[in-house]
């Protein structure tokens, strides 16, 4: 028997085939504008029967027609890109979850966008490999008091002068309220709304190339946000209840029914790289991606993503607690094929070092000078050893990985925001401790990071921040004290109720960086600024190599890296993070320069332009005195 509901969609396929409209490539999914309208595709196979409701005017709803493998698809004549729509199901009317923008937010229209009108400038641009990367993290809507890509667009031209090569933006996946860290994202899609128009990230990425900058982007592929979330309408096979997440239901990347979940977290990745033009992925929490599958999600994600970019390369990068190197291993070997991870042995030792204070999870580290001749050497200070904050073994060998596969840092945005105030380093540490630690971070072979406003000393802080609704609300920030618990400090009654509510508009609007501090504090500029030169225009330096490198401990907080090579000469970076060291005699063969030559000063972080007390070469006649709470680079070079 012919229904009224499908007698119209007859006729619409009818109309279809009369028109003759072609549909875009094989496996498109969303809203795709044509010269006659515009196709639409989504996957629902539970649906007894899907339809298009345009907004404005426009009341009737065009019915799509079901495929067998679940798909519902079709062509509306007359619509074109800047219309407004929501897909009608089980007689709800629902956002499309491919949308391409979302101008009211995650519960409201989707909007139909052609991503082939936008005007590139960047034909000559190759894109990255991770050799001579130095990448900066920002949030877009703390980064500059507007909080859009437009605005961020007018720091560029200030990071390239800066040294930076790769920006890292934190997720943009459109969310629910004003203001997010951007983990909660929900249409993915959609680059957040309140960062500026559709067009507006390819207005940045395409700036940032004709400066000489990359830009990658974070992704969460491992649960989405609390609100907004309309996946499970359309079918709840896309969340599985087999693992569990801290965030929110896991994706169901291996069960029996997988592949459209699967395929749509690929080409997710896909259109980020190919219509954006990124030059890569920062993956997050890897660990809680889970998959038993034979191939492993992000290994499809990461080789699907490096074919859309071609002829581009990118650089795909990841966060992993457990440090497991297999996700360095390409696919064909059963990895992942990421070209590096975060190091957070290397930020711990860092923060400890620092501050004295070895709370929560920082529990397993010393700041010693033996582990920061460990990282520098070998990448993860825990590889297979037993790590007594989580009562098991942490990590796996990291062998002959490349150097710039580690991503050092000593903030960024999850470590300066777990504390009660999301203070910065530079308000809570030494100037001269943290200036010898900034010398290895930007000087050391591995990839060095810095998370926005670091590299001026910004003394704004960086707490945690979500705009939800009050009932929501108030349990996100239950969740936040809770976590924070885990700090002893962290958990007297009267620091639990210091703790910033992240709903509140005061703890977002805290958060915006102070562009007036670059003035103020252009002592603390110039010292990155010369650092970043050094590293770039160093030949030993910049050759990030692991091999050429050793280390030895002189105390418990001073230590050496030397950098051996024949043909520019050695490289000896002397730090001490702790009181002046006599170390007469000098019992250690790597303060002995190479035969016939002698070591000569180039560079210190005492130096009177970077707010230090005034340079003294630790190297003397009489021996070697090395002063508290610096770092001195020496080049061995041929005596006057």
């Amino acid at each position: 028997m012919l229904t009224a509901r499908n007698a119209e969609t007859s006729r619409a396929a009818a109309s279809h085939d009369e028109d003759h409209p072609a549909p875009p490539a094989t496996g498109w999914l969303g809203a795709s504008p044509d010269a006659r309208g515009t196709w639409f595709r989504v996957y629902a196979p539970d649906a007894p029967a899907l339809a298009v409701a345009l907004e404005g005017a426009e009341t009737r709803e065009h019915p799509l027609t079901r495929s067998g493998d679940g798909y519902w698809s079709g062509h509306v004549h007359g619509v074109r890109a800047g219309a407004g729509y929501r897909y009608v199901l089980r007689g709800q009317r629902y956002p499309d979850p491919c949308s391409r923008f979302q101008p009211e937010g995650p519960h409201g229209p989707s909007l139909v966008v052609d991503e082939r009108a936008f005007r590139w400038h960047d034909a000559a641009w190759s894109g990255l490999t991770m050799r001579g990367q130095v990448i900066y993290e920002l949030h877009v809507g703390a980064f500059t008091p507007q909080g859009t890509f437009d605005a961020a667009i007018g720091e560029l031209a200030r990071l390239r002068a800066l040294g930076v090569t790769a920006i890292e933006l934190m997720p943009i996946a459109e969310f629910a309220g004003r203001w997010n860290w951007g983990y909660d994202g929900v249409a993915l899609f959609a680059p957040y709304h309140g960062y500026g128009d559709h067009d507006a990230l390819k207005r940045f990425v395409d700036a940032a190339h004709a400066e000489g900058i990359g830009v990658i982007l974070d992704v969460v592929y491992n649960h989405l946000g609390p609100d907004g979330n309309y996946l499970g309408a359309y079918w709840p096979g896309y969340f599985t209840d087999r693992y569990r997440t801290d965030w929110g239901d896991p994706l169901n990347f291996d069960g029996p029914d997988a592949a459209p979940v699967r395929d749509f977290f690929v080409r997710n990745a896909c259109y980020w790289i190919a219509d954006f033009h990124l030059d890569g992925l920062r993956l997050d929490a890897t660990q809680n991606v889970y998959d038993a599958s034979p191939r492993h999600i992000l290994g499809e994600i990461v080789t699907a993503a490096r074919a859309a970019a071609a002829p581009r390369s990118i650089i795909v990068v990841g966060e992993n607690e457990p440090q497991r190197m297999e996700a360095l291993d390409p696919p064909e070997a059963g990895g992942w094929g990421l070209d590096a991870l975060w190091n957070d042995d290397f930020h711990h030792s860092a923060r400890v070092a620092l501050t004295g204070r070895r709370d929560g999870y920082l529990h397993d580290h010393r700041g010693h000078a033996q582990e920061f001749v460990s990282a520098a050497r070998h990448g993860f200070l825990f590889q297979g050893q037993y790590y007594t904050w989580q009562k098991q073994a942490r990590g796996t060998p990291t062998d002959d990985a490349p150097a710039p596969a580690f991503i050092h840092f000593i903030e960024n945005h999850d470590q300066v925001a777990n504390t009660i105030d999301g203070a910065r380093l530079a308000s809570i540490t030494s100037p001269g401790r943290l200036r010898a630690l900034t010398a290895l971070l930007l000087l050391g072979p591995q990839t060095p990071m810095l998370f926005m406003g670091q590299e001026y000393g910004s003394t704004r802080p960086f707490t945690f921040f979500a705009d939800h609704k009050p009932e929501l609300a108030r349990t996100v920030h239950a969740g936040r004290r809770a976590f924070l618990h885990q700090f002893e400090a962290y958990a007297t009654p009267e620091a639990q109720a210091r703790i910033p509510d992240p709903a509140a508009r005061a703890t977002f609007d805290g958060c915006k960086l102070d562009v007036a501090e670059r003035a103020r504090h252009a002592a603390i500029v110039a010292l990155h600024e010369d650092l970043l030169r050094l590293r770039r225009d160093d030949p030993v330096l910049a050759r990030q190599s692991r091999a050429a490198l050793d280390g030895a401990v002189l105390a418990r907080h001073v230590f050496v890296l030397r950098w051996r090579d024949p043909a520019h000469g050695d490289r000896l970076l002397v730090v001490n993070l702790g009181e002046d060291l006599d170390f007469r005699p000098a019992p250690e063969p790597l303060l002995a320069p190479p035969r016939g030559l002698c070591w000569s000063c180039v560079w210190s972080s005492d130096a009177p332009r970077y707010g230090g007390p005034g340079a003294v070469s630790p190297c003397r006649d009489e021996g070697w005195c090395i002063a508290g709470e610096g770092a001195t680079l020496l080049v061995a070079k041929a005596g006057d």
